[in-house]
């Protein structure tokens, strides 16, 4: 296991077809990784976070910049002295190999092999099904095989090491796929979208054995994906890149609940924060459209000093509801109603300002587009942000005397 760096790195492609610059994907970009972690790198398509999987694998060079694995410059060394090993979308299996020998295939490339050694290895494959007696045997090649079967049972293959590729379900595909990773034991894992190719049932039980998997191995692994729940639910840390810059890095919860600007608050999150234009009557007070709306706890004290700024305000879904019509409830209309089962993700355009906004409501209650409704402001739900989008800081509040400081804990059970 290794700690991971990122120091500086840069990486710019050539200029496209009659364009004269080069076009930069990655600018300068610092990121730690800490040993064992389980780091999820979301962002929109072409922010970089698979070439940033690619550039620690070895796979591309970095045009500025180093990146180490532990304590070693990888930058300038070849994939198979980096100690990384990487799941792929596709999952590039060989087809004609069995699932033992995709598993194996990285183990029998491990190390540089003689003449005589490689043929020692051939007659011991070639051998397994005769008597016992007449059986060459391979020291490499048995270590190779128990290696293997170490794998195939903590991933549940035993009884597929003889299918091809083209004989596996799309799960056992995938399953083959982290048992040729996880055979070498690497320094740290690559996973760039694992999952995509599956259906959602299938996800749901792949992604839970993945975490448990880099649970009980302690891996530091590196993991990108576009699906919000995956990484809500499998990262100690999300990364969030938008143009080659590092946005946000946090535990799930404090970039959900605090995000540190507009694309933050927009992108995590399924559906989005809901952001409306407010100006700053007092601490405790904002205004939409000349309504006084009510704001309490850290960001009352943020608005300190900012009266009559313009903001935009933030608020989760789960932060409005439906409420009965009184002076401090926002009038709105219905104008479209998404039933999910466990609950209904009523979209209502307000009066004031005809400003859309999303509202999660209890399945029990009746909503029909076109009705008349109120909604009632959580007041310490509001998150505030500037002109140049970048959020207004939480006050930090002074530690109680003789209590101590707790950090949050890397490993073990950062899930939310």
């Amino acid at each position: 296991m290794a700690e991971v760096r990122f120091h500086q790195v840069s990486k710019a492609y050539p200029p496209l077809r009659g364009g004269d610059r080069p076009v930069e994907v990655l600018q300068r970009l610092d990121l730690a990784v800490a040993d064992g972690e389980f780091l999820v790198l979301v962002g929109p398509s072409g922010c970089g976070k698979s070439t940033l999987l690619r550039l620690l694998a070895g796979l591309e060079s970095p045009s500025g910049g180093e990146i180490y694995v532990g304590d070693r410059p990888v930058s300038r060394l070849r994939p198979a002295e980096r100690d990384v090993a990487m799941v792929f979308q596709s999952y590039a299996l060989y087809p004609h190999l069995s699932v033992a020998d995709n598993i194996s295939f990285g183990l029998r490339r491990s190390r540089p092999r003689t003449a005589t050694e490689q043929l020692l290895d051939s007659l011991h494959r070639a051998t397994r099904p005769w008597p016992a007696p007449l059986r060459i045997r391979s020291d490499r090649e048995a270590a190779i095989e128990r290696r293997v079967a170490e794998v195939a049972t903590t991933l549940e293959l035993d009884g597929l090491l003889e299918r091809r590729p083209k004989e596996l379900s799309g799960g056992q595909k995938q399953r083959v796929a982290l048992g040729r990773a996880i055979a070498r034991k690497p320094a740290v894992f690559l996973m760039d979208e694992p999952l995509s190719n599956l259906d959602a049932k299938l996800r749901t039980g792949t992604r839970a054995q993945i975490v448990e998997l880099q649970r009980r191995l302690g891996t530091t692994t590196l993991y990108v994906t576009h699906d919000q729940v995956e990484a809500m639910t499998m990262g100690h840390r999300i990364a969030v890149l938008n143009g080659g810059r590092l946005q946000q890095l946090g535990t799930p919860l404090e970039l959900y609940q605090w995000p540190a600007n507009l694309f933050v608050a927009q992108f995590i999150g399924s559906p989005p924060m809901n952001l409306i234009p407010v100006t700053v009557a007092s601490p405790g007070q904002l205004l939409l459209e000349g309504r006084r709306l009510l704001v309490e706890g850290p960001m009352a004290e943020a608005l300190g000093g900012r009266q009559g700024q313009a903001l935009t305000g933030g608020l989760r879904p789960e932060h409005l509801k439906l409420a009965p019509a009184t002076n401090r409830n926002l009038a709105a209309e219905v104008s479209h109603v998404e039933a999910l089962g466990n609950e209904q993700l009523v979209t209502c355009r307000l009066l004031e300002g005809s400003h859309l906004v999303l509202v999660r409501a209890t399945p029990d209650q009746s909503v029909t587009v076109g009705q008349s409704v109120h909604l009632e402001i959580d007041p310490s739900g509001w998150r505030l942000f500037e002109g140049e989008g970048v959020a207004l800081p939480r006050p930090k509040r002074p530690l109680e005397k003789g209590k101590p400081l707790e950090l949050p804990q890397i490993q073990g059970d950062l899930q939310v």
